[in-house]
């Protein structure tokens, strides 16, 4: 018996380290906020800990096989899952050939007029869309008295934010006519902007080589609506901010849309900060932000080495996923492009995941693996749908936001998960099942804190108020 005393001892110690990771990962999980995950972690540690300690432990019938075989199962587990395997390429038909009109996106066509010389233009021209937008036009709309998430105060808070975005546009298109003033090297300069952009709040900084399927082709927002976008920039540096994953735990409600309209402001600020800054250098730069773009900013961060395009249409950066805000500053300030970074992995998540369609309340992301679509294998949701749903719920949703995987807080528990999901295909599919059940499939929003229910309390004390009349 005493032979086999060293593998009793690594039974209960391999158990003891389950138990101890697996509650470790619990306790992260009560810090994020998130019960469910954290009971079921603990539940796991305990059902997965418990053979190894009842064979190291008790003296049963088999002792030494059964040993045996759970330490064995363990070491071919651990081989299985973290071995590379499902190596993949990304296709090189994922560039596109044309370039986007401004004027055909959704928030383009909810800003038409009707009766307006651009509404009778534009659906002269498209008049497959009249009936599907006289479907969103027949809801109360963002942000809008009416819709079924309508809260006055946090929607005068998300305003408040779009509002501010709006005061930057007038110096979007400023430019500095002199010669440059500063011929500073391309590699300084590059690592300046970047750090400097951090220091400013950015997530994450990338510079792309400018090219023409990043311009839209025409301006679809604005006085200058309709004009052809020109830009003889050659350089693209694109930025993201973090959007906070407890506001999206709320999604659809309203502190999604004050999240998202707060990071765009964020984001927007540091646009136009760093246009500035090159303008003052004398090159000419222009800021791209919240409701006045030229350039299509997710393609120019994927070619930034930021993230890829995922199922949803957003950018998934690898470390949060789509929970980003983006914008660009474009350039001829000489500056060092970054190569894009194919991930083949988070391509091939997105394909088997699918949990962003399964909560889409407007069915708008599609179930079906990329299909070329204008030359380009890629995934298209359907926008009229999202954009409908947005107008009769006043909100920007943020439910695929909310539950995709890649969300989770960038930490080191999930960016283990993260690394596994990278390396093995194997890794991936107990991955996407183990956020089921740790997460849910279809999670419903958080309540609200106290701290966002004015409007409720409000309406509280003037049904109770004494001076209330019937």
């Amino acid at each position: 018996m005493a032979d086999w005393e060293w593998l009793y001892a690594s039974s209960v110690t391999l158990g003891l380290g389950i138990l101890v990771a697996l509650l470790v990962a619990a306790i992260v999980s009560l810090q994020e906020g998130e019960r469910r995950a954290a009971r079921r972690l603990v539940g796991l540690a305990i059902a997965l800990a418990a053979p190894y300690w009842i064979v190291g432990l008790f003296d049963l019938p088999y002792r030494a096989v059964l040993a045996a075989v759970l330490l064995a199962l363990a070491v071919l587990i651990s081989l299985i899952l973290l071995a590379p395997t499902g190596a993949q390429s990304l296709a090189a038909d994922d560039t596109p050939s044309r370039r986007i009109d401004e004027r055909d996106i959704m928030f383009s066509r909810y800003r038409l007029e009707i009766g307006s010389e651009h509404f009778d233009d534009y659906y002269r021209r498209n008049p497959g869309k009249k009936e599907s937008d006289d479907k969103f036009r027949a809801k109360p709309g963002l942000l809008r008295r009416g819709a079924s998430f309508h809260d006055p105060v946090l929607f005068a808070a998300a305003e408040a934010s779009f509002s501010a975005v709006a005061a930057f546009h007038p110096l979007l298109d400023r430019d500095f006519a002199g010669a440059a003033l500063l011929h500073a090297p391309t590699e300084q300069m590059t690592r300046f902007v970047k750090r400097w952009a951090k220091k400013l709040g950015a997530f994450s900084v990338g510079i792309a080589e400018l090219k023409a399927y990043h311009l839209y082709s025409h301006i679809g927002r604005g006085a200058r609506y309709g004009e052809p976008v020109e830009l003889a920039h050659q350089s693209a540096v694109a930025l993201t901010v973090e959007m906070d994953k407890a506001s999206l735990d709320y999604a659809p409600l309203g502190p999604t849309v004050m999240e998202s309209a707060q990071q765009y402001l964020a984001v927007g600020a540091i646009a136009v900060q760093l246009a500035e800054f090159i303008r003052g250098l004398g090159y000419s730069a222009r800021a791209h932000i919240d409701g006045s773009y030229r350039v299509v900013c997710p393609l120019v961060a994927r070619d930034a080495g930021l993230g890829e395009i995922g199922r949803m249409g957003l950018l998934m950066t690898p470390a949060i996923g789509p929970r980003v805000r983006l914008a660009v500053v474009t350039t001829d300030l000489p500056l060092a492009p970054d190569s894009r970074r194919a991930d083949a992995a988070l391509i091939d998540f997105c394909t088997h995941c699918k949990k962003c369609a399964e909560v889409c309340p407007s069915r708008a992301i599609p179930f079906d693996d990329r299909k070329e679509r204008d030359g380009v294998k890629r995934w298209q949701i359907n926008s009229e749908a999202c954009f409908a749903f947005w107008c009769a719920v006043g909100t920007d949703c943020g439910r695929c936001l909310r539950v995709c995987p890649y969300s989770h807080p960038d930490n080191w528990l999930h960016n283990v998960v993260r690394s596994g999901v990278k390396n093995s295909a194997r890794f991936r599919a107990v991955a996407l099942a183990m956020d089921d059940f740790l997460y849910g499939r279809r999670p419903a929003p958080r309540s609200l804190p106290e701290w966002l229910r004015v409007t409720e309390t409000a309406h509280a004390r003037e049904r109770h108020s004494p001076h209330t009349t019937a």
